[in-house]
């Protein structure tokens, strides 16, 4: 059960909750408990015309206590599975707050679809245990100590057997309590694994479909959710002897002190009411047993799913705020450096930067180009401290970025990344995605200078159209044009462009450009380039390979140089004229 102390920080916030609910489940076991008193006296002493009064006043009374019951009962219910739902909703809401502050070295190796299913599947395991199992255990365990001690009273000879079963019936019961948990846990991770992929394929489906490949992914996920019902059907399996055990003990007990107690009466040691009161003591104590084997085997499971989400919980991430923050200098003007760093994503793998040292200061444009591999965007995440450099800083105003706080940073930089993230909302969420707080007229002021006004023009409800899942229902342009939006609002001191305009058609991208010229003004620009002629004005360019710089300077000295840059330029001015010229022709 250790891995249940997990939820232990979030039920104690709710004291009052839990009070009310072991004072309901008190109240509920003590008027079950009151029954067999009544039931014996009636027994021993009401069965006679001249007590006819004395029995009506017993059924009365057992109508106050069936109240009290129900009452207690239902308070006990609705507390509990009030906090069940608010303990599930507290824990996936810290999981995933958590997990969104992990550093991509963990998305590196996790799959996205596993964590969705932590959080959903995993937590309604939880639920199940907060808001019942766990509640029902501890209303047959207070039930069957209750019932022990009364029995004791009652009669403790006949108590004394029915005591001397308990370790029989205890010990399988967490021997069976830990194979289920082990064969849950096993059955959670197949299916994170089958979820994992589910969400790929479904978020792929268009290539999916593309390459005929539905089949495939069908078979694979059918193979998965098997996997997952074999390893779940073990869990079913060793519930179902775990049950039957506990049944079988329980009860078989039952019957044997039954056998011993008529035979106490027929000797007179005691009476037929007090056997009566006894039975029905040994019956509340032989159910809360029983029950207890069920429940045992759900709360198992329970602390399988919240192994799972303890996992996730303990998980740190590889970049983090430092103990003492240090302020970067407030202002409009800001300058990026990279002084010697090295970086390699793997320890033992190849570096991805070298060496790598350069500047860009406030009103400064630097443009990075090169081969696919060279480490273009890995500069990107160092200097959002995605990742930290194996050796050398970079640094923001002469502040190393291990120094600042994380959000401090962020704050100072905007980013236009080739792959536009989207959200399954509307086209304003998304443009407010680069500051949240912003005002609309601020957000329209960002639209209006990317472009994105033409687009709301022609959809549906403008910009409160919810333009679907990643944006399905715009175009790459579109998409585009919504990220320079973000960067705009966002209004940074420090700006990175990763190929900005590329998915724009040329009348798109002359419009965008005067956007993004505005932009940069006065600020430190970092600029990735696939196409040189996207960077020909840029006041610095710095060529990569394999991982270095290997060549600096404007395009006409890097052309004039003949190195990397110059073939580069060569193989695709060459190549754009050949293809312009093949169109002349083809216009006739």
């Amino acid at each position: 059960m250790r891995p249940l102390r997990l939820l232990v920080p979030f039920v104690a916030r709710y004291r009052g909750h839990v009070a009310g609910a072991l004072v309901a489940l008190v109240a509920a076991a003590t008027a079950t408990l009151a029954v067999p008193l009544a039931l014996r006296r009636v027994i021993d002493h009401g069965f006679v015309a001249d007590n006819a009064a004395l029995v009506n006043s017993y059924f009365l009374w057992l109508i106050g206590v069936v109240a009290v019951l129900a009452a207690a009962s239902a308070s006990r219910y609705y507390l509990v599975t009030w906090l069940g739902e608010r303990v599930v909703a507290d824990v996936r809401a810290a999981v995933f707050a958590h997990v969104v502050r992990l550093s991509p070295a963990f998305f590196d190796r996790t799959m996205s679809g596993e964590i969705v299913s932590r959080l959903t599947a995993d937590t309604t395991q939880v639920k199940s245990a907060v808001g019942s199992s766990a509640s029902v255990a501890l209303r047959n365990l207070v039930l069957f100590l209750g019932a022990a001690v009364m029995m004791v009273v009652t009669s403790p000879s006949l108590s004394a057997l029915v005591l001397a079963a308990i370790p029989v019936i205890v010990l399988p019961l967490v021997g069976f309590g830990r194979a289920v948990r082990r064969r849950s846990r096993e059955a959670q991770d197949v299916l994170a694994e089958s979820s994992g992929f589910a969400t790929e394929a479904v978020g792929a489906v268009r290539s999916l479909q593309a390459f005929t490949s539905e089949d495939y992914a069908a078979a694979r996920y059918r193979d998965g959710v098997e996997r997952a019902f074999v390893a779940a059907r073990g869990a079913m399996r060793a519930r179902a002897i775990l049950t039957a055990i506990g049944i079988f003990l329980v009860f078989s007990s039952i019957v044997v002190v039954l056998w011993m107690g008529a035979q106490d009466v027929l000797a007179g040691r005691v009476t037929p009411g007090a056997l009566g009161q006894f039975v029905l003591y040994a019956v509340f104590a032989a159910g809360g047993l029983g029950e207890l084997s069920q429940t045992w085997g759900e709360i198992s499971q329970a602390a399988g799913a919240a192994e799972r989400l303890g996992e996730l919980l303990a998980e740190h991430s590889e970049v983090a705020d430092p103990a003492n923050p240090v302020a970067l200098p407030a202002g409009r003007d800001a300058t990026l450096a990279f002084e010697d760093v090295s970086f390699a994503y793997k320890a033992g793998a190849g570096p991805a930067l070298k060496d790598v040292s350069f500047r860009v200061s406030a009103g400064e444009t630097v443009a990075i180009v090169g081969p696919s591999g060279a480490g273009k965007s890995t500069l990107f995440a160092l200097a959002l401290r995605s990742y930290d450099p194996n050796a050398g800083r970079v640094v923001i105003d002469g502040v190393d970025l291990r120094a600042t706080s994380l959000a401090a940073l962020r704050r100072r930089i905007a980013i236009v990344p080739q792959d536009t993230t989207i959200l399954a909302a509307s086209v304003t969420e998304n443009i407010r995605f680069g500051r949240p707080d912003a005002d609309p007229a601020a957000v329209r002021a960002a639209a209006a200078a990317a472009r994105v006004d033409a687009i709301a023009a022609r959809l549906p409800q403008g910009y409160d159209t919810i333009v679907g899942e990643r944006g399905v229902t715009l175009s790459g342009g579109e998409r585009q044009r919504i990220a320079i939006a973000r960067a705009i609002l966002k209004d940074a001191p420090i700006l990175l462009l990763d190929e900005a305009t590329s998915a724009l058609d040329a009348e798109s991208e002359a419009a965008v450009q005067a956007a993004l010229d505005e932009l940069r003004r006065g600020r430190a620009t970092l600029v990735i380039a696939h196409r040189l002629a996207t960077v020909l004005n840029a006041d610095r360019i710095l060529v990569l390979e394999g991982g270095r710089i290997v060549e600096e300077g404007d395009h006409a000295s890097l052309v004039a140089r003949g190195g990397l840059y110059a073939r580069l330029a060569q193989l695709q001015f060459e190549a754009g004229a050949e293809a312009l010229d093949q169109s002349r022709a083809a216009l006739g």
